[in-house]
Order: structure tokens, then sequence, then C-alpha cells
């Protein structure tokens, strides 16, 4: 019989996704499947204590499998920054274009422009146990947005080895090279070599 696990997002698009890289021991459900409809609380200062706060509420109420992803984008001119507030470095509203705005902004005129996005992975067994994988995807900021794909910063990151933004690419190409990528595939190897 398939396990069944949850990915906390209600986005059915990345459901889909990680659900393609899984064998049929394997059922993804999202948040609404479980009637969870609120936000999920993101009240930590790190990538990984987001990550674990988001699964650790649907596992304490449900008891169910579960896997949570938090984002940023780290900017080494920047001391880091965004990171953990990327979503919403402009201001509450999560607008994308006024956070690129804002790190633009902030780069002017700065010679350095390497930056990398990380995510976090956390996952919760029946048993309780907690594991956590990373996926990091390095590059360089241009100074103006290009591409019309993607969403977040996608339009003003290069990954390295590449010389088109992640804006550009397709969905397809932008996951096999890209930190979520990275991190859930870490994920996807574990969840199928482990008997649960």
């Amino acid at each position: 019989m398939a396990l069944e696990i949850c990915f906390a997002t209600n986005n059915a698009h990345k459901i889909a996704e990680v659900q393609q890289l899984l064998d049929d021991r394997f059922v993804l459900k999202g948040l609404r499947d479980f009637g969870i409809t609120e936000e999920l609380p993101e009240t930590q200062d790190t990538l990984e204590g987001n990550s674990q706060q988001k699964a650790e509420y649907v596992f304490s109420r449900y008891k169910v499998p579960v896997f949570a992803d938090d984002t940023g984008l780290e900017v080494q001119a920047l001391d880091n920054r965004p990171g953990v507030y990327s979503a919403r470095y402009a201001g509450p509203g999560r607008d994308s274009v006024a956070n690129m705005e804002k790190v633009l902004e902030e780069l002017q005129g700065q010679p350095n422009r390497q930056a990398q996005f990380r995510t976090v992975v956390t996952l919760f067994l029946p048993d309780g146990a907690m594991h956590q994988f990373e996926g990091i995807a390095k590059g360089q900021l241009l100074e103006a947005p290009v591409g019309e794909e993607g969403f977040g910063y996608d339009p003003i990151f290069v990954p390295e080895g590449y010389d088109r933004t992640f804006a550009q690419m397709s969905g397809a190409e932008k996951n096999t090279i890209s930190h979520r990528g990275r991190a859930v595939q870490k994920l996807v190897d574990f969840l199928m070599s482990t008997t649960l």
C-alpha cells in the first residue's frame, strides 16, 4: 500500500513535480488535502528553522509524514541578505519585483555580484524522526532583470556555468540545476532507500 506524505504547500505544480520523482510506493498530498488552509508559521531567523517550523506544525496536528521547504537568496556583498527574508525583503506584501529592485539598488556600484540560492527541506517521519536536506545553486546577479519564466529573483540570477538567467530557462531545465531541485532530489533519494 502506498504511503501518504504531506508536502507542506498548496502549490499543485510543486507537488506534481516532486511526485514525478517518487515511485508508486508514495502518494504526495498538499496542505488542502488535510484541510489546512491557514498560512503556516514562518517566524524563525534561518531557513533551517522556518522549514522545520512549517513541517513540525503539520506533523504535530496530523501525525503524518510531512516535509516542508524554505528558500532564500544569499548575496555575498550584502552579508548573505536577503536570506530567510527573501520573500518579504521589500516589505510584508511579498512583492517579487520590489524585492528584486531593492537588492539591485543595494548592489549599485558593487563589483562583487556573487550570490546563491539555498533551499532547506525538513522531513518528519511517522516516528517523529527529523531529517534535513540542503540544496544550493551558486551564480551571479545581473544589473537588470532578463527573462519571463520563473518567479522571485529568477530574472536577475545567472547560475554558474550558464549565460542565461533562471527566468530564461524552461521549468524542466531549471529543475535539473536549481537549489530546490537539488534539495528535493536528496529527499527523494532518502525516501526511496528507506523502509517506512
